[in-house]
């Protein structure tokens, strides 16, 4: 059996992001994911592994390496692959270049919360971080909401913000940068937060009736990007309870504190999708969303770009 080695270069232009939204959509209608992670070796140099089973969907596991330091050798600080295997007899199907499942799935998880949970008129979205995954919000968002007039890109190096903007000067939205990060969380109706922050970076003071908020960085346990009166005020929602609520400094860390509790978590995407009641309740509601991009999201966003290459 020839198995297939789907790369980045071969294959993204064969997806489309819309596609990649409906992928994770459609993939919360099976029975809920069983996920687990492995990490190995030092903080230096660490193999992370992700497997997900689906039932009726099928296995994947994700390993990938994570050398911080390789940039001072010109090599990726992640590297990896994914493999997925048949539900019905375990054939291992395909590897797929990590890179690509991760860049889809990521800005993939954060629009389909905001779908879900965004107001649909929103005009203005402001992107917080200007690395990969800013790029990726920017074209995802900006074809998942069409009345989306206007893009604004912060980022702490106010350089890397102007040039992301630069890079989409012919968007049919328009995309700029700015160095004033409250006034732009002000304007905006839609923040997608994508940094490395450990302390808070976005404030509920700055945040106007109605704003959906986005959290994608803050993977790790010391990590935060909304600050107490945010994370304790909005309706807060996540991807997937399982793979956030003990896991993830955004959450742990107010818990711990006693600033809310498990319970203060109104959803994931398993609820909303199979129960759109509990979305979004009126027009002046904040809403939060915390991507926290767990391993069954890879599974199903593996699946869909099998399909396509």
């Amino acid at each position: 059996m020839n198995i297939p080695f789907i790369t980045y270069d071969e294959t993204i232009n064969k997806l489309t992001w819309l596609d990649a939204v409906e992928a994770l959509r459609s993939g919360h209608l099976f029975p809920k994911a069983q996920v687990n992670d492995i990490f190995l070796g030092p903080a230096e140099g660490t193999l992370l592994s992700r497997g997900a089973y689906i039932e009726g969907l099928g296995y994947g596991v994700k390993s990938t390496t994570v050398f911080a330091n390789n940039s001072k050798i010109g090599l990726p600080s992640v590297q990896g692959a994914m493999l997925i295997f048949s539900h019905e007899h375990g054939q291992l199907t395909a590897i797929i270049e990590s890179k690509l499942i991760t860049e889809f799935k990521t800005a993939a998880d954060s629009v389909l919360g905001a779908s879900l949970l965004a107001r649909p008129e929103s005009e203005i979205l402001l992107i917080v971080g200007a690395g990969t995954v800013a790029r990726s919000l920017i074209k995802a968002y900006g074809v998942a909401f069409p009345n989306l007039k206007k893009i604004i890109v912060w980022a702490r190096r106010a350089e890397k913000a102007e040039q992301l903007a630069q890079e989409f000067i012919n968007n049919d939205i328009n995309v700029s940068f700015t160095a004033n990060l409250p006034s732009a969380a002000q304007q905006a109706d839609i923040i997608s937060t994508a940094t490395m922050a450990r302390e808070p970076i976005l404030k509920y003071d700055w945040i106007k009736p109605g704003t959906h908020v986005d959290l994608i960085g803050a993977y790790k346990a010391d990590m935060r990007e909304a600050d107490d009166q945010l994370i304790s005020t909005g309706s807060l929602f996540v991807d997937s309870r399982e793979t956030t609520i003990n896991h993830i400094g955004e959450l742990t860390i107010p818990i711990e504190k006693g600033i809310i509790t498990a319970d203060s978590i109104k959803g994931d995407l398993y609820n909303i999708i199979n129960d759109s009641s509990l979305g979004r309740k009126s027009e002046s509601e904040i809403t939060i969303f915390k991507n926290g991009g767990g391993a069954h999201l890879d599974l199903m966003m593996a699946r869909y770009i099998a399909e396509k290459a």
